[in-house]
């Protein structure tokens, strides 16, 4: 699956990744459903650490949907509920969202909460990531899973532990 980028301003990888991505909120957005297994917008609207404003999680959403990154389907017990799953060119994103996190751990000012996740994945490595697009591909795109220990639960459960002390 290709991404769908309007007029492209060039060819270069870095350029056509940045402009496919667009903006922070469109990262976030990707992350909060990585990461948070946020799949509604209300979900995703409540639960942003960074307060994103509606009318901008809806525009993201469709630009999102639009280019390829995310798939949306009707929610069966609700008539105006829609879920939102990543695509497997946004499942690809993993190594870079675990890069970022390195990088934001090694240079900014993160807190420790926020920060275990990223200090996991990195500490994971490749064999990590490779495991966790696996388990997204199962619980995205309905591949079969492949009975590893949830790196998603891992995560979690780091997150919880650090936020509770």
């Amino acid at each position: 699956m290709t991404i769908h980028i309007e007029d492209p301003r060039s060819g270069c990888p870095i350029n056509l990744t940045i402009q496919a991505l667009g903006d922070r909120w469109s990262l976030i957005v990707i992350r909060d459903i990585m990461f948070g297994n946020r799949r509604h917008f209300r979900e995703l609207l409540g639960a942003s650490e960074e307060g994103i404003a509606s009318n901008i999680l809806a525009d993201r959403l469709k630009k999102l949907v639009a280019a390829g990154f995310l798939a949306i389907t009707d929610d069966p017990s609700h008539k105006q509920k829609h879920f939102y799953s990543l695509t497997e060119p946004a499942i690809q994103l993993v190594p870079l969202m675990a890069q970022l996190g390195a990088w934001g751990r090694r240079h900014l000012p993160v807190t420790p909460d926020l920060a275990i996740r990223a200090q996991l994945l990195e500490e994971g490595g490749p064999a990590m990531w490779a495991d966790f697009m696996d388990e997204l591909r199962t619980v995205h795109l309905g591949t079969p899973p492949t009975g590893r220990p949830s790196v998603a639960m891992q995560l979690q459960a780091a997150y919880e532990a650090i936020k509770g002390a």
